[in-house]
């Protein structure tokens, strides 16, 4: 039977299974009673703290204080209760009471004050798993408007003694501890048990100065507060390292070349080896409850082929493998701990074969290879990773396998497919888990445990919170001995666990989907990550650009970068609850679909860039080539800059700051290599030299401001629809009149949003600087020295492009667009053809209904390109007859810059940060905003709590504790030396 979870379409995200299609009738009622983020939250759930067992109180005030949906009613809030008041209260039963046959059951009652809910639970995470399905149960029950009347009666029995998530701690991002208890929060609603946080060197060790070193390593402190914070959800924190290979980040230091074999794997056999890993192991279970420990041991490739060879002679890898084993499991059981271990090796050594397809090779048993050798310790626990196949059958083979290896109850480990990518990639990562999950709880191949995993490889590029519908869908199946999730609980269950639209951030993994005819295969083929290879790939050379010149790439970021940035607006200024007291957003964690939206966006500018100048360069054609360069290749340096600017906030919010330089370094690689290229392709287009270009280059690279209407601000009075681009519908055209802008003479056209030009997103008073400071090249009066300029007596004032082809060809005759009207004095004209300042284009209805643009005569909307090179010798003299022209949209110093006048169209441009980027010589930088008036602050209107971080705002402003605490982590880092020690090792001569 196929997966529920597999499909992902523009229209609809889940596709239940072909055995339970539901019917047209009953599709068009669910389409009907769809909740909407502009709907109110009806439910208002009260937790009975003091009537519940007090082991549980704690954590639930974790639960119901950091909540982002907005269901639970706080206690000592002064805010009326919104909508239906449930009532919920827990009951502890002990495992010797037999009336309670599931791991919890909810029953309700219809009471005069409200809905009463009784949960009965016997472990501590059956009752956080409980409220979750309260959480659930409360969003049906809004879907089918019986909020005030629901009977709740609700039971499950766990699948599995552990449920356990593996959070990648190394590659890269090390989270925070607050981000570490967020999804210790959501993992306590799905019912998951067990947190284990991969940590190959990323942990102090006293007296090992380089483990953590400049990577972020958690402290004793940091780890024994998640232990705390995760006992209380009744969730055990495992520790989680490697004690073989995968150590290359320590062994690459010098005072750790003694104990290399390879570059990768420890040198065993070496008694300074298991004195430093004892000394590892006691570290890091020391802040923990758990006496369990993950010592790793996978993918040790050359194994005793390297030092290991040149001291102790060639041996089989199988048995330096099994003695290595033997002595670190003898360090874990001296101090208590029982260990288990990544199983690949096991299999690889066995089959003489490094590669995967021996791990996963049905036929490859390593049973007998390890019954010659001491074998396996019967209290290690193994544990089976695949990652890949989508039939049940195979993980049940390979279940038996490790059976016969003597581990009566392996564990079974899938993975949210997280890592190479910026995105999780949804569809492949149900579908690989549900055939995991189902040879789990199948009669032949039954395990007490499974592990979801989310890895990070090369630079944990990914949100590992884009995981979230994954890590729902595993726990879900940990509840039921059923083999399919219905589609319809999933999406109420993510909306009410998580905040966020199931459909809308499925629509967020077709970033890696190939468009084309068809769904792929996904038992045929493995996931692309094709966005990223798109996205990082050198754009001059392109040289993917073949693989995907059938597809129209364009045309799909595009669709993409749409819902993703509407879906973002949404779950911000919009959803609030109708009731007094009350800003709750329906789908809050909505707000992090920005990132795929900003990085669908980039790519389809991206995406065949190529093609797009290949054509004008092969017919000599250079004003069509710098066209491309100017409206495909500029916008693409400011949307990329935009996805930097966005991608560094989530990371400081995400992690910790050290490994944010590695993914830098690719975008300022990548801003480098746009910018050479446009300047190149201008230089060949204008044949000017460099030089000139160096210096006329400020006036281009200034912008980096978004166009999307995800981040203008709120319409005063008004609302904004999905899509508020288009005409009439809240969007340019809203309902309402901005404070302070123009109106024409006899006030009968009622002016709306103020549309600013194509690179200005954002009214803004100019600060002082623009006002006064003549050295920042945008200064009143003459124009900088070093701006080359041209005037053109016929040039056009093109106010109205700003507002698009599209919708300017449905004006009515004799609007103020045509060339009378827009045409005045002289523009002033850049060499490179690019807006100085912000166009200012009022737009309006008349009387009967169309559309109307009004331009104010004494702004200059757009430069228009330069008919060719500027002649120097007349520079000085074109500059003095248009530096008032150049300027005119400016305010003189002496007058006053006030509020009504950034509403009226005295406004520059900024970029999505919140400041002003001046130009200056061949250079660019920032400029703190002044303070806005809340109608024009684009900040302003962000509800506080954002998904479940419980985030006080989500743009690119990185707020002062952040800054400060990330600046004390690195700089409160104590450097070491990188001398070799010598005293690591007993013999010199060791070192080889």
């Amino acid at each position: 039977m196929s997966s529920p979870m597999h499909i992902s379409t523009p229209d609809c995200a889940l596709a239940r299974s072909t055995t339970d299609l539901p019917s047209q009738a009953h599709a068009e009622a669910q389409a009907s009673r769809m909740l909407l983020d502009t709907d109110p939250i009806r439910v208002s759930i009260a937790v009975d703290f003091a009537n519940s067992p007090e082991d549980i109180r704690a954590g639930l005030a974790q639960i119901v204080n950091s909540h982002n949906v907005g269901y639970f009613y706080r206690p000592g809030s002064s805010a009326a209760v919104p909508g239906a008041l449930w009532s919920v209260r827990f009951e502890h039963v002990d495992v010797s009471d037999q009336s309670l046959s599931s791991s919890y059951e909810i029953k309700s009652s219809v009471k005069e004050q409200g809905i009463s809910v009784v949960v009965r639970y016997r472990r501590t995470v059956d009752a956080f798993r409980a409220l979750g399905q309260v959480l659930t149960a409360a969003r049906e029950a809004e879907v089918a408007g019986t909020e005030a009347s629901a009977e709740l009666g609700a039971a499950e029995s766990a699948q599995f003694e552990t449920l356990a998530l593996m959070i990648d701690c190394s590659r890269n991002g090390v989270m925070s501890v607050a981000s570490i208890c967020a999804m210790l929060r959501n993992m306590a609603l799905m019912g998951y048990n067990m947190l284990q946080l991969y940590t190959e060197d990323t942990y102090k060790v006293p007296g090992e100065p380089f483990f953590g070193y400049l990577r972020g390593g958690y402290t004793q402190e940091e780890l024994r507060a998640v232990d705390d914070y995760a006992f209380n959800m009744g969730i055990e924190v495992v520790a989680c390292i490697q004690t073989l290979g995968h150590l290359g980040q320590i062994l690459q230091w010098p005072r750790y070349a003694a104990l290399r074999d390879t570059n990768e794997v420890i040198l065993s056999r070496l008694p300074e080896t298991y004195e430093l890993l004892e000394k590892l192991i006691r570290t890091v279970s020391a802040p923990l409850r758990s006496r369990r420990i993950h010592i790793g041991m996978d993918e040790a490739y050359g194994v005793g082929e390297g030092r290991f060879r040149a001291l102790f002679g060639a041996q089989e890898g199988t048995a330096i493998f099994v003695e290595h084993l033997a002595r670190v499991h003898a360090i874990c059981g001296r101090l208590g701990l029982r260990p288990m271990i990544w199983s690949d090796m096991l299999f690889c050594l066995a089959a003489k074969n490094n590669a995967l397809y021996a791990y996963y090779d049905q036929s490859n048993n390593p049973a007998e290879a390890f019954n010659k050798v001491e074998g396996i310790p019967p209290d290690i626990d193994l544990i089976f990773w695949d990652y890949y196949h989508t039939q049940p059958e195979i993980y049940a083979r390979k279940i038996q396998q490790h059976k016969e290896l003597g581990c009566d109850s392996p564990w079974v480990a899938g993975g949210a497919w997280t890592w190479s990518r910026l995105w999780c990639y949804l569809p492949f990562s149900f579908e690989s888990n549900r055939a995991s999950l189902v040879a789990a709880k199948s009669p032949a191949g039954r395990v007490s445990s499974f592990m979801l995993t989310i890895w990070g490889d090369e630079g944990n590029e990914c949100d590992f919170f884009s995981a979230l519908p994954v890590m729902l869908y595993a726990g879900n199946h940990g509840y039921t001995d059923k083999l399919e999730i219905d589609a319809t609980f999933m999406e109420n269950s993510f909306a009410a666990i998580c905040g966020g639209s199931l459909g809308d951030w499925m629509q967020a993994s077709r970033l890696d989907e190939i468009p084309q005819e068809g769904m792929m295969d996904m038992r045929a083929t493995l996931p692309s990550n094709m966005s990223k290879w798109i996205l990082w790939e050198d754009p001059m050379l392109s040289f993917m650009s073949p693989q995907y010149a059938a597809l129209d790439l364009e045309l799909h970021f595009t669709q993409i970068a749409d819902r993703m940035l509407d879906c973002a607006l949404s779950s911000s200024n919009t959803g609030r609850a109708a009731f007094p007291g009350s800003s709750a957003v329906r789908y809050p964690l909505n707000r992090l679909l920005r990132l795929p939206g900003l990085l669908a966006r980039v790519l389809s500018l991206k995406s065949h860039l190529r093609d797009k100048l290949v054509v004008p360069y092969r017919a000599g054609d250079r004003a069509a080539l710098l066209q491309v360069a100017e409206t495909r290749l500029r916008p693409l340096i400011e949307a990329q800059r935009e996805l930097w600017l966005y991608h560094r906030s989530r990371w400081h919010r995400i992690y910790k700051p050290f490994g944010w330089e590695t993914l830098e370094l690719r975008y300022g690689g990548l801003t480098a290599r746009l910018q050479t290229m446009y300047d190149r392709i201008v230089a060949y287009c204008l044949q000017q030299p460099g030089s000139v270009l160096r210096r006329s280059r400020a006036i281009g690279v200034t912008a980096g401001v978004s166009r999307h209407p995800a981040l203008l601000p709120p319409i005063a009075g008004g609302s904004r629809s999905r899509n508020p681009s288009k005409f009439g519908e809240g969007g340019i055209l809203g309902s309402a009149p901005v404070d302070g802008s123009l109106q024409d003479d006899d006030s009968s056209l009622p002016l709306m949003q103020t549309a600013i030009s194509s690179m200005a997103s954002v009214p803004m008073v100019p600060g002082p600087s623009m006002i006064a400071d003549e050295s920042s090249g945008l200064s009143v009066g003459a124009a900088p020295a070093w701006l080359p300029v041209a005037t053109s007596d016929n040039a056009p004032i093109a106010a109205a492009e700003s507002i698009g082809a599209d919708e300017h060809k449905g004006l009515p005759a004799g609007s103020p667009t045509s060339t009378d009207a827009l045409s005045a004095p002289p523009v002033a004209t850049v060499s490179l053809g690019w807006p100085v300042t912000a166009a200012v284009t009022t737009a309006g209805m008349s009387t009967e209904g169309g559309p109307v643009l009004q331009t104010s005569p004494s702004l200059v909307a757009t430069i228009p390109l330069a008919a060719g090179p500027v002649d120097a010798q007349n520079q000085n003299q074109q500059q003095q007859q248009s530096s008032d022209l150049i300027m005119t949209s400016f305010p003189q110093p002496s007058a006053a810059v006030s509020p009504s006048d950034a509403a009226a169209g005295v406004v520059t441009t900024i970029n999505a940060l919140g400041v002003r980027e001046l130009g200056g010589e061949g250079d660019f930088w920032l400029q703190p905003a002044p303070m806005l008036p809340p109608e024009l602050d684009p900040i302003a209107g962000i509800p506080s709590g954002i998904g479940c971080l419980g985030e006080e705002s989500d743009d690119i402003v990185d707020c002062l504790p952040e800054l400060e605490e990330d600046l004390q982590c690195i700089y409160e880092n104590a450097y070491t030396s990188l001398i070799l020690d010598y005293g690591r090792v007993s013999a010199p001569s060791r070192l080889g």
